[in-house]
């Protein structure tokens, strides 16, 4: 009986592998667009294409742990209790930053004007249909494999760097459906960079300390709802979340130098 050989890099196979299975669900969420589809068939299409990282993972799992099952392995990533600490202090970071983001727009936007949701419906909609997407759909990719698995060679800052950068250009094709060129798009990316690697830095603080997968996808969940509610100019709001992230992020490197930034996680 053969044995299945071990990928040898499979952090970059599985990036890779999620980036060629993005591209074409990605055109056809353009296509459904573009072709006048229900708002639901959109939803529904762009859901699926978010779930790309978890649907490379799982074809590449067999190659990277030979012998596993692919559904226990998820199940593990789930069975550390959480702690009220840990998911409190994430809560509070992510709503001061809304908060403050929620002031400095208010000076420039009537009050009734500064949210883009109007009902409650919507609102919950918006939240559930957010939830299904990026955060379920991309951090057992993203976190429960490839941040762990890097943590394993490299510190774990360094290895929040590196995922928090191939995370934010795997959104590459999205930056050129905002509508803006030359030096706004520029601007655009620099901003988008900033917010996606110091997220994945404080994603990365909070999951080594508490090794449940809930964590990464609660902040990931806050991170695109509270950015999706807010009423102001893209570049302006992306430049608010770099700012304020980026001195996030800082703070929690500056407090936990041993305990977080160790090699390997804590269980």
């Amino acid at each position: 009986m053969n044995k299945k050989k071990k990928l040898k890099r499979p952090v970059a196979s599985f990036i890779i592998l999620t980036n060629i299975i993005f591209l074409p669900l990605f055109c056809l969420v353009g296509a459904v667009k573009m072709l006048g589809f229900p708002t639901w068939v959109f939803d529904i299409v762009r859901c699926l294409s978010a779930w790309s990282s978890t649907f490379a993972f799982a074809i590449l799992f067999s190659k990277i742990y030979p012998g596993q099952h692919f559904l226990h392995f998820v199940k593990q990533k789930f069975k550390n209790q959480l702690r009220f600490s840990v998911i409190l202090s994430a809560l509070l970071i992510q709503a001061t930053i809304f908060m403050i983001i929620l002031l400095l727009v208010m000076k420039n936007t009537q009050a009734d004007a500064i949210l883009t949701i109007s009902s409650w419906g919507m609102l919950s909609y918006f939240f559930f249909k957010n939830l299904l997407s990026g955060p379920i759909g991309e951090e057992l990719g993203w976190r429960g494999f490839a941040l762990l698995e890097l943590q394993k060679k490299y510190g774990s800052l360094q290895s929040a760097i590196i995922i928090g950068f191939w995370w934010g250009i795997w959104h590459l094709p999205i930056w050129f459906t905002t509508g803006l060129t030359g030096l706004e798009l520029l601007k655009y990316i620099i901003f988008f960079m900033l917010s996606i690697i110091s997220t994945t830095i404080i994603m990365t603080a909070f999951y080594t300390i508490n090794q449940n997968l809930i964590i990464p996808i609660m902040i990931h969940q806050c991170f695109n709802f509270f950015i999706g509610i807010i009423n102001e100019n893209l570049i302006i709001l992306m430049m608010y979340n770099a700012i304020l992230y980026s001195i996030a992020a800082f703070l929690l490197i500056l407090m936990n130098p041993k305990k977080v930034w160790s090699n390997k996680p804590s269980q």
